[in-house]
């Protein structure tokens, strides 16, 4: 199998070379299922998150934001193990993946701190319920369960979460993927940690009762994420050079800007802003602005998921990217593909 050079460009600089416009990886198949995963395990990783900075670093005002922060993280993993075994096709290439812990496989080390996660947040929902009166399980005993401690134990295993499926991304051979592999972790994490705010404030919001304190100290949060989550983004489109095509250009790139940045990160801001230079109802604003941040928290991931699937379709994407770091002959594996994203044709 050999190399054909393209035609020069128009400054003289040659292109890089393809085979006959085929593109030399497999894209990834993940689409919905895999989309709607990241959102809600990020969801459900954020959650916790803010939920025990609350119970940790609260006052008495914030107790409802560490309660439905608690029920939120509990409610939004549910479905994510049923959206794996729903992608992968079979149940028991789920349970395969029990069967060892490789601490070089994002692919395994996810498996397991999902597991850890899941069932450390289901212990403190619990637990947290049974304060609340619910009779679950052995409420005695859950109502023993301290639940800082819990909270801060389950803390670093939540933002692992909700930023891992980011890293799990840049470790394929997915071009656009692979040049940021050190940036979507973070960009995930932080986009995880804006939408969750969001999600508690608009549920406080729908709640019956003024909560202003906790809602302002939510959005001060949310703000500090988002602006964090406009920091990875900038650096992913300098990081990514011409490879950011796809997050740039035509209907995806459109849809990126405008949900992901204008949508999800800008107007909440702007919101805000106005409402408080107006004076306006406070309770109206803050549910518009939730809903603004969650919708672009999910085209954000979606367009990062289908900026990927694009990316691996450009036959000279791949070679760009292979080219920076050395060249390589087609058929050579340049990343590794062990859980199907980007493989070598």
């Amino acid at each position: 199998m050999r190399h054909v050079p393209e035609p020069e460009g128009r400054r003289g600089r040659r292109r890089p070379p393809t085979y006959y416009g085929v593109p030399p990886i497999h894209k990834p198949h993940w689409k919905w299922l895999i989309i709607s995963y990241f959102f809600l395990g990020g969801l459900s990783g954020g959650s916790y998150v803010v939920a025990t900075a609350a119970e940790l670093f609260g006052t008495r005002e914030d107790h409802d934001t560490a309660r439905i922060g608690r029920y939120l993280a509990l409610l939004s993993i549910l479905p994510c193990p049923i959206l794996l075994i729903l992608d992968l096709g079979r149940p028991e290439r789920f349970l395969n993946m029990l069967r060892v812990l490789k601490l070089r496989s994002p692919m395994s080390l996810g498996t397991w701190g999902l597991l850890t996660y899941s069932g450390i947040a289901t212990l403190s929902t619990a637990a947290q319920a049974a304060r609340d009166g619910w009779r679950v399980g052995p409420s005695g005993f859950l109502r023993s369960v301290p639940g800082r401690f819990v909270g801060a134990l389950g803390a670093p295993f939540a933002m692992f979460v909700g930023g891992y499926t980011g890293v799990l991304l840049g470790a394929t051979a997915v071009p656009l993927w692979a040049k940021n592999a050190r940036l979507l972790g973070p960009l995930f994490l932080s986009s995880a940690l804006a939408v969750s705010s969001a999600a508690i404030s608009l549920i406080l919001a729908l709640l019956p009762g003024q909560r202003h304190t906790a809602l302002d100290r939510l959005r001060r949060a949310e703000t500090v994420a988002s602006m964090a989550e406009m920091f990875c983004v900038a650096a992913v489109h300098l990081n990514s050079g011409p490879l950011g095509k796809p997050l740039v250009e035509g209907r995806l790139g459109r849809l990126h800007l405008a949900g992901s940045v204008g949508l999800g990160i800008l107007l909440p801001f702007a919101l805000h802003a106005v409402a408080t230079r107006l004076r306006l109802p406070h309770r109206p604003v803050v549910i518009l602005a939730s809903l603004a941040s969650l919708t672009g928290g999910f085209i954000m991931k979606y367009a990062v998921v289908m900026a990927g699937h694009a990316s691996a379709d450009d036959p000279a994407a791949t070679f760009e990217y292979a080219g920076g770091r050395r060249r390589l002959p087609i058929g050579e594996e340049s990343a590794p593909s062990e859980h199907g994203g980007g493989r070598p044709r």
